[in-house]
């Protein structure tokens, strides 16, 4: 009798984990090849996000205007702003200073450039960046005013001579030729570049990963405006050099206040560091072992998916044939340093669900109250999607 009791046990739980709802996809757009990241903006002024992203094999870059809440689980409408070869990423960014959301681009493989796509009103114009163009392979820019005022760029690269820095807006920003590079530290293959004070000095800091090579790892760089902005900036680790760390993304997972940093690894656990105070710079490193059957990780993000108080973390994987390319995963009891954390599907793992996803936004996309999640997909050519939160 036990074993049978013992069988139905686990037939019950079995059944309960395949019976889970997945989170209905909703396609914004799958009309080009290989979107690559999503990032978010106001570009109407409607006070809705606004989504960019690049289509690396398919060679554009476009914008996305949410639909409003009635719509929006339909495609949305779309405009491609620049034609450009390889393009890894694009974010929004008003670099010219006159009230228009301008898009600047990241370029790969042999292309090697970053681009200003001008927001010219009525149409785009796309212009190379002087200083980028042909030096390495660029896959990650986020603004940030290093310099007062302005909006200057910091830019991260991957393969031979690639280094992280920051692209110097000069007085008049129109003008592509007068922007000035300024390398801070040489780099493998840079996955994020998040802008945070890191130290609660009240300045804003660079943190990244870097996923290979000699300087992999997580790691910031110090704002420090009593130095040479112009030469390297103190780097400082907080862990993974002995993985492949991917997407980066922050919060407070474990619920004490101070934002933590949380990881996906390429063939390995979700890894976050935890600190003590804002201030410190000692970091504790928790591991948390992806699920069976789920692809390799790739992009993190966190939300409260239930609506339970606690903190869970979205998942995103590449390599996912067959395998579960998304899911979340729930702290046992909300102890989020207790194992077996609890795995929920989001895509499934039948063919065609996806293999390769990205990048991972969140936003309460329908207005209905819970945070739902926004990624790209480029093997299965799903493009561009958002996840409805089943929570009721």
């Amino acid at each position: 009798m036990h074993w049978r009791c013992g069988l139905l046990f686990v037939l019950a739980i079995t059944s309960t984990l395949h019976a889970e709802e997945l989170w209905k996809r909703h396609t914004i757009d799958d009309t080009s090849r290989g979107a690559d990241g999503v990032r978010i903006g106001d570009l109407n002024g409607d006070g809705l996000p606004d989504l960019v992203t690049g289509w690396e094999e398919g060679g554009v870059v476009r914008v996305y205007e949410h639909p409003g809440f009635s719509n929006v689980t339909k495609p949305w409408p779309k405009q491609t702003v620049g034609n450009v070869k390889k393009a890894e990423d694009a974010v929004y960014v008003d670099l010219d200073h006159d009230g228009r959301l301008d898009v600047v681009s990241s370029c790969e493989g042999n292309v090697r450039t970053a681009y200003v796509h001008w927001n010219r009103g009525s149409k785009w114009e796309t212009v190379p960046i002087p200083a980028l163009a042909g030096r390495v392979m660029w896959m990650f820019i986020s603004p940030m005013e290093v310099r007062s005022p302005g909006v200057d760029l910091v830019c991260a690269a991957k393969g031979p001579g690639a280094e992280i820095g920051w692209l110097a807006s000069p007085s008049d920003p129109s003008q592509l030729n007068d922007w000035t590079w300024h390398p801070l530290s040489p780099t493998g293959w840079v996955m994020s570049v998040i802008i945070r004070d890191m130290d609660g000095d009240g300045d804003l800091d660079i943190l990244y990963t870097d996923r290979k090579g000699g300087q992999r790892g997580v790691h910031w760089l110090e704002f420090d405006a009593s130095r040479d902005l112009q030469k390297p900036w103190p780097r400082h680790t907080v862990g993974g050099t002995d993985r492949e760390v991917m997407f980066m993304t922050t919060g407070d997972v474990n619920g004490d206040d101070v934002e933590d940093l949380i990881v996906a690894v390429k063939d390995g656990p979700i890894t976050w560091y935890s600190r003590s105070s804002k201030e410190s710079k000692t970091w504790s490193e928790h591991e948390i072992v992806m699920p069976p059957n789920s692809g390799s990780g790739k992009g993190v993000v966190v939300l409260d998916v239930n609506h339970d108080g606690h903190q869970d973390i979205v998942f995103s994987c590449e390599h996912s044939e067959n395998k579960h390319g998304m899911g979340w995963l729930e702290a046992p009891g909300g102890d989020t340093l207790q194992p077996g954390w609890i795995f929920h599907p989001i895509t499934g793992s039948a063919k065609g669900s996806g293999v390769k996803f990205d990048l991972l936004q969140k936003l309460d996309l329908d207005n209905d109250g819970d945070l739902d999640v926004i990624t790209c997909e480029e093997r299965d050519n799903l493009g561009v999607i958002w996840y409805e939160n089943p929570t009721k």
